[in-house]
């Protein structure tokens, strides 16, 4: 059985029960029937429901909810309802609120207002989730435990007192001796050595920059104990439901967390996503974002766990979804690997602070668009179920490092980087072109991929460069870009050098950086480059590179760099290693993607690239997506020319 979805894709969302009178109740039943709702995310912000008092249970209105549910066939997605403390819970520990850099504690008023480091909130928690799990761990409709909810969301970072304790508490465990503490942050700079572990605080605002590798252990530390947090939970719901899957939602390409730790924890991976219907880049961050969680699950298939079936309520203007742009965005990550389609929320809500967002059955009700278009959409769903745990090709893999990004827009870098951004650049061009990307953790593996691509791994252990290093070696194409293999994982500068043992591979060293940095009041400097790939454009970032033992395909034409190498490529037998010493733009980046995609021998779904269409093969399905306002034809492999109507997709098998 596939351990996602069932016999049936997942199709439904998040259901709050709790938010209306009981006569309501049955109608929620009855429309999610003519919906083709298959699953519902049941009690996610319902614990002062279930808990009204300390020692107190009120579990009768969910033993109803959960009964008219599982005699619909409707399966159960049951959450653990942690993400909210009651207020009782809070006014009695105040202690558990979290605080931010400045000292500044979190009112209660909102969402997510717990400290993941406090002792009393986790006690609390897992008294719920045991509770939970007790009565119905063996529920006849339960079809998987939903833990928690977006952790980190709002509350990336906590420094209150309960932090200072565990963030020491890690670093022992990581470090033995503050001696070995000492060496690896470089406390002798700025007089900052430490006699022992009581000394060390979590990094609040300070006078200017705080010291990197305390800063990035930081990161790390917060990741793990919100990670520690949904092991305690899952441990106990899996001990009362043996064989009911696991997960916790996440939130595409998070800062806070490292997913690829967390991914190895969940029994399926499942995001939550919201492009912008009125922003043209939105389709390529979506499928980005799809394509990450299906790497993430190391292609399994994954569950989008809650999507706007419309409008938001949290941008400054909230533009609605256009007709059509809620099934092509589905679909979308239907092609991309998911089992599960789903929505925040069932209902849209009558008070509170998502009155505004959208909803399967929306305020207008049955009779309109959005309910429409989503029975639509269920029956649909229905008609597809033949493609569960169907496997979505790859043979281009892009590198995705959390250690590299928290590192990157630290202060005093060499320049500021937005590292999303300098991923989704090198993703554009692969998705313009519809060559499916998986995403790979540093250190690989990457023998089933044909190209590979190393968009700034500012940090890089010996393990991950040898890795990267085998690519060409085997007959691989690897693309290295700038900002790469410059720390080792304590954030030192790497003693053999930029690049480390990947210089010797690439055929290149590099000497000095020499970012493009406007004069003041200036427009940041276009620089162009020339060589045998044609005219290029670039910015943000140049460096003197030697070529050592390899070609130059391009060199700078202006400024301190002048003359020197920007691309080059070296040979090895059968494979290729590029090193890119800037930051091409969006025409350059798609000018040498195609160079390497017709290197590499990959047959692409379409003829040419498209701005607006993708094409994505799962299993002997073609899914074909048209993003734009506008009609488009694109040309598919095997079936020749398609015209699809604005936000128009087909799925074409065969």
């Amino acid at each position: 059985m596939n351990t996602v979805s069932g016999d049936r894709f997942w199709f439904g969302g998040d259901y709050n029960p709790e938010q209306w009178p009981r006569d309501v109740w049955d109608e929620d039943v009855r429309l999610m029937g003519r919906a083709g709702v298959t699953v519902a995310t049941v009690g996610v912000f319902s614990w002062s429901r279930l808990q009204p008092a300390p020692g107190a249970w009120d579990f009768t209105w969910l033993d109803d909810v959960l009964g008219r549910l599982a005699e619909a066939g409707i399966g159960i997605d049951l959450a653990t309802a942690t993400a909210s403390p009651p207020p009782w819970l809070v006014a009695a520990h105040p202690g558990m609120a979290p605080v931010t850099a400045d000292g500044v504690v979190l009112a209660n008023t909102s969402r997510q207002h717990y400290s993941p480091h406090s002792p009393v909130y986790r006690e609390h928690a897992l008294a719920l989730v045991r509770a939970l799990a007790e009565r119905y761990g063996r529920h006849p409709g339960l079809v998987a435990w939903h833990v928690n909810n977006e952790y980190a969301c709002h509350v990336p970072r906590c420094y209150g007192p309960d932090a200072d304790v565990a963030f020491r508490a890690w670093l022992r465990a990581r470090y033995s001796t503050i001696g070995e503490l000492n060496a690896a942050w470089g406390t002798d700079f700025w007089s900052q050595r430490y006699s022992g572990f009581e000394e060390i605080t979590s990094p609040r605002t300070s006078p200017t920059a705080g010291n990197p590798t305390q800063l990035i252990d930081f990161d790390r530390f917060t990741s793990d104990a919100f990670l520690d947090l949904f092991r305690a939970e899952a441990e106990i719901v899996r001990e009362a439901s043996p064989g009911i899957p696991v997960t916790t939602n996440f939130m595409g390409a998070f800062r806070p967390l490292d997913y690829w730790k967390w991914a190895r924890e969940v029994d399926f991976v499942s995001d939550d996503s919201y492009p912008d219907p009125v922003d043209p880049q939105a389709p390529v961050a979506a499928a980005l974002t799809r394509d990450l969680m299906r790497s993430l699950g190391r292609g399994k298939p994954w569950v989008l766990m809650e999507q706007a079936t419309s409008a938001v309520n949290w941008r400054p203007a909230n533009a609605p979804k256009a007709p059509g742009q809620n099934r092509a965005y589905s679909l979308q990550a239907v092609a991309r690997g998911a089992d599960g389609i789903m929505y925040f929320q069932w209902r849209q809500s009558a008070a509170g602070a998502e009155k505004f967002h959208s909803a399967m059955l929306p305020h207008a009700g049955p009779d309109s668009r959005v309910f429409r278009e989503v029975c639509a959409l269920g029956a649909e769903l229905a008609e597809l179920s033949r493609l569960r745990g169907a496997a979505v090709p790859a043979r281009v893999a892009i590198v995705f490092d959390w250690d590299s990004w928290w590192a990157l827009e630290q202060e005093s870098t060499p320049t500021r980087l937005d590292y999303p951004a300098l991923v989704q650049e090198w993703y554009r061009a692969f998705w313009a072109r519809d060559a499916v990307v998986d995403f790979v953790p540093a250190d690989g593996p990457f023998d089933a991929y044909d190209l590979v691509v190393v968009p700034a791994l500012h940090v890089a252990d010996d393990a991950a460069l040898t890795a990267l290093a085998a690519v060409p070696e085997r007959g691989g194409r690897l693309v290295v870009g700038f900002m790469t293999g410059i720390l080792d994982r304590n954030l030192r500068v790497r003693a053999e050098g930029c690049l480390g043992s990947l210089a010797g591979v690439l055929g290149v060293r590099i000497e000095e950086f020499a970012p493009a940095a406007p004069a003041p009041g200036a427009a940041a400097p276009v620089l162009r480059l020339t060589g045998t790939l044609g005219e290029l454009s670039a910015s943000t970032w140049a460096e003197f590179t030697h070529a050592v033992d390899t070609e130059v395909c391009a060199s700078f034409e202006d400024g301190v760099v002048r003359s020197w190498p920007a691309v080059t490529r070296r040979r090895t037998g059968a494979g290729e290693a590029w090193y890119v010493a800037t930051r091409l733009d969006p025409p350059s980046t798609d000018r040498l993607v195609g160079e390497l995609l017709d290197g590499a021998g990959i047959e692409l779904p379409t003829t040419g690239p498209s701005e607006h269409v993708e094409v994505v093969r799962r299993g002997d399905a073609v899914f074909v997506v048209n993003h734009s306002p506008q009609e488009q034809t694109v040309a598919v492999r095997g079936h020749g020319p398609r015209t699809l109507g604005p936000h128009g997709a087909e799925v074409l098998f065969g």
